[in-house]
């Protein structure tokens, strides 16, 4: 049991935890405080709308409508996993229910499922979950068919884990409204026990440091073509080294090529290394266009298979 957030202390443990958050105009202040208790808060629970429509479900959800005043829950989720946040305080979204299953969320003693409910809202015994959850409808027409992308099932996550990690609390203090109420189906679609076990998994990683990959080895230099001399370079000489040569000539901006390189020495590979040697600094003769062994080694030219 905690007291419940404040809504600053909400809203930034929701950004901490990455959530997309939009903040409803008036929701910090719009509350049913003045009809009953809200805290000490044991959990979270989380409901569906019956509802499509993004901005016709969060109006829905920050007005309420007839017999069940608004707000009814803290936050809509969204299909794309926006959380619209329409209510800080107590909300109409949990009403009565069993006992047991508040005992067992507060001790996080069960084991797959909290015990099943056999109370509801106006039966003897129920208790009052109004003031004990934070409430988060999410918007699908729960008929079982209305599909939860993927975004608005990592939005559940999300969520959960940072009141959960706001309160110190385990995954277990997460359930359905279906596991609070025998009145209840929601959420229909997914599993609970499945996204305890992703809350869970969540609350093991630090939000605020992502996960830092591990370092790789340096990538061993590529192996480059030795210098094969100056008479190499000759007219009509012919080799894949002398292509590979023109194209770092052409990538270092050096290129008095036509129609680029090929494998024959020919006059515009003698005025194309003529560029990169003046590149270099070298002039008058020492900038000829043959290949020497200084500027051969910076051009770093990649080994080839002759």
């Amino acid at each position: 049991m905690a007291t419940p957030l404040s809504a600053d202390r909400l809203l930034a443990a929701l950004r901490a935890e990455g959530v997309t958050v939009v903040e409803h105009p008036g929701w910090r202040t719009h509350n049913r405080n003045h009809v009953g208790d809200w805290g000490p808060v044991s959990g979270v629970m989380i409901h569906h709308t019956v509802s499509s429509g993004t901005a016709s479900s969060v109006e829905m959800c920050f007005n309420g409508y007839e017999g069940l005043p608004g707000p009814l829950c803290h936050g809509v989720i969204a299909k794309d996993g926006t959380v619209h946040l329409v209510g800080s305080g107590r909300a109409n979204h949990a009403g009565g229910g069993d006992p047991s299953v508040l005992q067992a969320v507060i001790t996080e003693t069960y084991s797959d499922r909290p015990p099943a409910p056999r109370v509801h809202q106006g039966s003897p015994g129920a208790v009052d979950g109004n003031s004990r959850f934070y409430g988060f409808e999410c918007i699908n027409l729960g008929n079982g068919t209305d599909p939860w992308p993927a975004e608005q099932l990592l939005a559940i996550e999300r969520v959960s884990a940072a009141l959960c990690r706001a309160h110190g609390w385990g995954a277990r203090s997460v359930i359905g409204h279906l596991e609070w109420s025998d009145w209840k189906s929601d959420p229909k679609g997914f599993g609970m026990p499945s996204m305890r076990t992703r809350v869970q998994t969540r609350l093991g990683k630090d939000p605020a440091k992502p996960a830092v990959p591990k370092p790789r080895p340096p990538a061993k230099p590529a192996p480059l073509e030795k210098f094969p001399g100056s008479s190499f370079f000759r007219a009509g000489a012919s080799s894949a080294v002398i292509t590979a040569m023109g194209r770092r000539l052409v990538a270092e901006g050096c290129s008095a090529y036509k129609s680029g390189p090929g494998p024959r020495w020919t006059e515009a590979d003698r005025l194309s290394y003529a560029k990169w040697q003046r590149k270099l600094g070298f002039r008058g003769s020492d900038a000829d266009g043959i290949p020497g062994t200084a500027s051969w080694n910076a051009l770093r030219v990649p080994k080839t298979t002759r």
